[in-house]
């Protein structure tokens, strides 16, 4: 590299030949070129003065006692990739040859060489070295700006998410506030979920993609009548299929955010059963989508711990019980072990904190 007050370095060549007269041969006449010249005249001292010193190009012979420029080729490009290779060879080497260009090397000349033609050689190898280093700076370039430019769209994605989560909640809380016995229930069953698919040890975007559907898997009410959300007693056939129509509205309100994601089906199935009989589309099983099963079941432990206009709310302990017996009819199996373990967990903490003991 050269610059403004900086002398620009020769190019170092390595000559790499058994025989000491062509050898030599090389050597100085390179030398008389301008180059900076050093040589060696085996295959394994060649690749420890290229370990040791680095050169731009190497003339390699190919044929050499011991190691030969065939297994020279690729161990000297393991050390130095920028390294140029010129394959000196006789008439009779042309396979050989052709084998160290598969493995690595920029060309080669026949011997008896003509100088004129070494010149010309050295020159496209240097050029061919340097359109190579510069397409691998490139290369290195273009993946740093795709990176750059990925972390910078996560950014915006996520940026944009949680306004439009913010702004979504804000709705939610507002339906909240006209419906007392609703206040919180979004937090609570958002906080709880996530709890839960903690213990199922979901990936960290698993669990915030669940708590975020639990705070707007009831965001559909904002379309259901309020006599019949006020309403103190049984449902009416009617108005229970009014109010199922909540996870519809709830999802068509979400679905052109397509950056939501599956908290839009998290949403729409949350009232999906594992034995097929929920709605609204009568999925099963593994059908429904994860979190669509683990915010069904934390709405549920919601609903029996918190006062109703219609029923008293129950102990943790038999929350659980009741949510046991929905095992493998209403609730996945493997969800509700994660509720009875979220549940003592908790249990767990509120002993700690009560006896004493700082929680963590």
């Amino acid at each position: 590299m050269s610059g403004p007050g900086m002398v620009e370095q020769p190019v170092r060549v390595l000559v790499v030949d058994d025989a000491d007269a062509l050898r030599n041969a090389l050597v100085r006449f390179l030398s008389n070129q301008g180059y900076s010249v050093s040589s060696a005249s085996t295959g394994q001292q060649a690749l420890d003065l290229v370990g040791e010193e680095g050169f731009d190009l190497m003339l390699l012979d190919i044929r050499m006692p011991g190691m030969s420029g065939i297994d020279v080729v690729p161990e000297a490009l393991h050390q130095d990739p920028d390294l140029a290779i010129l394959m000196l060879s006789a008439l009779s080497d042309a396979t050989s040859a052709a084998i160290c260009m598969q493995r690595g090397a920029i060309d080669y000349l026949t011997k008896p060489i003509e100088l004129n033609d070494l010149s010309k050689a050295i020159n496209r190898a240097l050029r061919r070295r340097d359109t190579l280093m510069q397409g691998r700076e490139i290369s290195a370039w273009l993946k740093e700006e795709v990176q750059r430019r990925t972390q910078e769209i996560e950014r915006e994605r996520q940026k944009q998410q949680q306004l439009t989560v913010a702004t979504l909640e804000a709705l939610v809380n507002a339906l909240e506030a006209k419906h007392p016995w609703l206040s919180g229930h979004s937090a609570r069953v958002a906080a709880f979920a996530a709890t839960v698919a903690h213990h199922m040890q979901l990936s960290d975007d698993e669990i915030e993609n669940i708590r975020m559907a639990g705070r707007l898997h009831d965001l559909g009410k904002i379309g259901i009548r309020d006599s019949v959300l006020n309403k103190q007693g049984k449902l009416s056939e009617d108005e229970y299929e009014h109010v199922k129509q909540h996870v519809l509205i709830g999802s068509q309100i979400l679905a052109p955010l397509e950056h939501l994601g599956e908290i839009v089906s998290f949403v729409r199935s949350h009232h999906e059963h594992w034995d097929g009989a929920g709605y609204p589309d009568g999925l099963e099983r593994d059908d429904i989508p994860m979190g669509a099963r683990i915010i069904c079941a934390a709405e549920l432990y919601d609903a029996l711990t918190t006062s109703r206009p219609y029923q008293e709310k129950l102990s943790p302990d038999q929350a659980v019980e009741r949510i046991r017996s929905c095992s493998g009819d209403v609730l996945d199996p493997s969800v509700v072990d994660a509720v009875t373990a979220s549940v003592e967990a908790r249990r767990t903490l509120v002993f700690i904190e009560e006896d004493g003991i700082p929680s963590n």
